[in-house]
């Protein structure tokens, strides 16, 4: 009796699929941009055609116009943020860039000690480590209690990994032991992985957000993290989003940006603190902390 082989049809499959054009290349390039904002320059052919490749497989296309046509013709949006959570980079990790988080401990928190609720927002949140560092943070602070983190990300995919809470033990090791103890609870025994403990949870909130779009808040932050990101926008699209992050900053509050960007080429009304870190120009003499 012949035995067929069951990698036959995932290999027909994937000949089936036409190598990506230079027309096809421009037209992803060019609806990643109108709709996120992501700079795909030339010579990232090979990145789009291996990430966008397995979508295209899964859905029966044989080319990448094809792929293309679907996804501007799905009204859904459901196709567009596959596309999205494709082409997207999550990478981050729990207290990266610690100075950060340093300067908001001994300079910005200090200052909210008097209020009634802290919240802060964190807006390219990926797969939540940021959020979690920032929650633990104000919990040691003091102000666990009031202090509320909105996070959000343009993937759903980061989104949801963020939200569940439950991270591998490999992704743990720059954790300090008395947050680990406090703040999160082991998986198995020995631990295999840790999960956000649940009174650290309550105080992050999850919403997708596509920074390149309006955006409309009913307050305003004392503190924005949006870091790592905009490496990936052109100098027009950082301009227009960090003017949109200026807007919900309070008077006198600190945006924080990554150390790889730098906002010195293009035009901003934030004040220049130190490396990564801006401050939106108070109004008169009025304390922004004490508001």
């Amino acid at each position: 009796m012949r035995r067929t082989s069951t990698l036959t049809p995932v290999l027909a499959a994937q000949d089936t699929i036409q190598p990506l054009t230079g027309l096809e290349f421009e037209q992803i390039r060019q609806l990643a941009h109108r709709v996120f904002g992501l700079d795909l320059k030339p010579g990232k052919e090979e990145l789009v055609s291996s990430r966008l490749g397995k979508l295209l497989r899964n859905g029966g296309f044989r080319s990448f116009h094809d792929y293309y046509r679907h996804i501007v013709a799905d009204s859904t949006g459901e196709s567009m943020v596959g596309m999205i959570d494709a082409l997207t980079t999550n990478h981050t990790a729990f207290l990266r860039e610690p100075d950060h988080f340093e300067f908001l401990r001994h300079e910005v928190l200090p200052a909210l000690a008097s209020r009634e609720n802290v919240e802060i927002w964190s807006a390219a949140c990926s797969t939540g480590e940021e959020v979690w560092t920032l929650a633990c943070l104000l919990n040691d602070a003091g102000v666990g209690r009031r202090s509320q983190i909105v996070a959000s990300d343009i993937s759903m995919r980061a989104l949801r990994f963020a939200e569940r809470g439950i991270y591998p033990i490999d992704r743990c090791g720059g954790l300090p032991g008395a947050w680990l103890t406090r703040h999160f609870e082991p998986i198995d025994r020995p631990p295999t992985g840790y999960r956000i403990a649940p009174t650290i949870r309550s105080h992050a909130t999850f919403r997708r957000i596509n920074l390149v779009e309006p955006l409309v808040w009913p307050h305003r932050f004392p503190a924005i993290f949006c870091r790592n990101v905009m490496i990936y926008f052109d100098a027009a699209t950082q301009e227009r989003v960090v003017r949109q992050l200026s807007e919900y900053l309070e008077p006198g509050g600190y945006l924080f940006v990554g150390h790889a960007e730098s906002l010195t080429r293009i035009s901003h009304s934030l004040d220049y603190v130190q490396p990564a870190v801006y401050r939106k120009p108070a109004e008169g003499r009025r304390r922004w902390g004490t508001t």
